[in-house]
C-alpha cells in the first residue's frame, strides 16, 4: 500500500513540475494587439466563466446528491420516469445563454467583415495586397506601386535540409523567420487583400486574431489596425503542399516616423534596383548574388548541391535545360512550365535576380554552359 501511496505522490508532483515549466508557454488565448483579438479574447472569456458556473453547478449537484442521498443513509431511489418542470427548464437556461452569448459574437463578425465608425463605412489608409505560393508570400503596397517577396529565412532552410551542417537548435525562430518581414506602421486602419497563385493557402498572424484563406481566382478581404509596435510571426494555415511547414509569417509593426523612413528607403533601393538593369555585371558580381538568390528561392525544390527531388523537382547538376540555350533558361524562369511544379518568377523577381541565378546555376554543380546571363537580357526576353 505505501509503495502505491509514494507512486502516486511521485506522478503527482511531476505532472505538477511539468505544468510549471510548462507555463511560459501559456494555456489561454493570447490577447493580441488589436481591437479584434481583444474581442476575440473577450469572447472566449465569457464562454470559459459560464462554462465554469455550470461546471460547478452541475458536478456540484451531482456530488451533493450522491453524498446526501447514499444507501448508507437508507435513502430509498425515487421511482419515476420523467418531469415536465426539469424538461422545460433544462430547455429554456441553455437558450438563454446561446442568446446572451451569440449577441457580442455576432457584433464581432460583423465589424470584422464590414468595418465602420459612427455608423459609416471605416475609412481604410492603406492596402495591402496577400499572394500566396508555393512556398513564399508576396505582399504588393498598392497605394506604394511596388512589392516583394517573403521568403524562410537562410538560416531555417539550411537546418530543415538534412546533411546540411545547420542544427535546428542553433537557429533563432527556427521554421518562423524571413528574409523580408512585412513592415507596417501602428494605429493604422490597413486593409488585406488576399489571394494565391497555385493551391490555397490561408495567412494566419495569431496576435492579429484572425486568419484569411488564399484561394486561387479568388479575393478575400480582411483588416486590422495594430496597436503595438513589435514583431510578430505566423504561418500559413492551410495544408498547402510538401514544404507547408517551411512558409512562415512575419510582420514586424513600426512607429508612423520610422515607417515612412523605411518606406522612402524601400523606394530607393527600387530605383536603383530599376537603373541597374540597365549595367553589365561582372561575372563575379552575377556569381555572388545569384547564390544567394538560389539559396534564397530555388533550393527549397532543387536542393543546395542542384540534385532535386526527382521527379518532382528536376536536379540542375546537369540539366539538359541549364547547359542548353541561355534564352530557353530564361524562358523557362520567366514563364514556368505548365502542369509542373515550376513556378513562373517572370512576376516575382527582378532582372537582376533572374539574371543572376541563371548565370549561377550555369556556372555551378559540375555544369559546363559557362557564360553570363545579363539583366538586360532578361528585360528584352519579357
Amino acid at each position: 500500500m505505501k509503495k502505491a501511496q509514494i507512486k502516486l505522490v511521485t506522478m503527482l508532483t511531476a505532472l505538477m513540475l511539468t505544468t510549471v515549466s510548462s507555463a511560459e508557454y501559456g494555456i489561454n488565448l493570447r490577447k493580441g494587439v488589436t481591437d479584434y483579438s481583444q474581442t476575440a479574447y473577450d469572447m472566449h472569456m465569457l464562454a470559459f466563466w459560464v462554462c465554469v458556473v455550470i461546471g460547478v453547478l452541475v458536478f456540484g449537484a451531482m456530488l451533493y446528491s450522491i453524498i446526501a442521498h447514499r444507501k448508507s443513509k437508507g435513502v430509498k431511489p425515487e421511482q419515476f420516469s420523467h418531469s415536465t418542470t426539469a424538461e422545460i427548464v433544462w430547455t429554456i437556461i441553455p437558450i438563454i445563454i446561446l442568446a446572451v452569448m451569440a449577441w457580442p459574437a455576432t457584433k464581432a463578425l460583423i465589424k470584422m467583415e464590414n468595418p465602420t465608425e459612427n455608423g459609416k463605412p471605416m475609412k481604410m489608409d492603406m492596402t495591402i495586397k496577400v499572394t500566396g505560393y508555393q512556398w513564399k508570400w508576396r505582399y504588393d503596397y498598392l497605394e506604394e506601386g511596388f512589392g516583394f517577396l517573403s521568403t524562410l529565412s537562410k538560416d531555417s532552410n539550411l537546418a530543415r535540409q538534412i546533411n546540411s551542417g545547420v542544427k535546428p537548435e542553433t537557429v533563432d525562430n527556427y521554421l518562423l523567420d524571413v528574409d523580408k518581414p512585412l513592415v507596417l506602421p501602428v494605429d493604422t486602419n490597413i486593409r488585406f487583400l488576399l489571394t494565391a497563385d497555385d493551391v490555397i493557402h490561408s495567412w494566419w498572424v495569431p496576435d492579429f486574431g484572425w486568419k484569411r484563406d488564399a484561394i486561387p481566382g479568388f479575393i478575400n478581404e480582411a483588416w486590422t489596425n495594430i496597436k503595438e509596435p513589435g514583431i510578430y510571426r505566423g504561418q500559413c494555415a492551410e495544408l498547402c503542399g510538401k514544404d507547408h511547414g517551411f512558409m512562415p509569417v512575419v510582420v514586424e509593426v513600426l512607429s508612423k516616423e520610422d515607417y515612412a523612413d523605411w518606406l522612402s528607403q524601400q523606394k530607393g533601393e527600387q530605383a536603383e534596383e530599376a537603373a541597374m538593369v540597365e549595367k553589365t555585371w561582372t561575372k563575379e558580381e552575377l556569381m555572388a548574388r545569384g547564390e544567394e538568390v538560389y539559396m534564397q528561392q530555388c533550393v527549397t525544390c532543387h536542393q543546395a548541391d542542384g540534385t532535386g527531388i526527382p521527379p518532382t523537382f528536376p536536379a540542375l547538376a546537369g540539366s539538359a535545360v541549364v547547359n542548353g540555350a541561355a534564352a530557353d533558361q530564361v524562358q523557362l524562369v520567366l514563364n514556368g512550365k505548365p502542369g509542373t511544379a515550376m513556378a513562373a518568377f517572370g512576376s516575382l523577381l527582378s532582372e537582376n535576380d533572374i539574371a543572376a541565378a541563371i548565370t549561377y546555376t550555369r556556372n555551378s554543380f559540375g555544369n559546363t554552359a559557362g557564360g553570363m546571363v545579363q539583366p538586360v537580357d532578361v528585360k528584352n526576353l519579357k
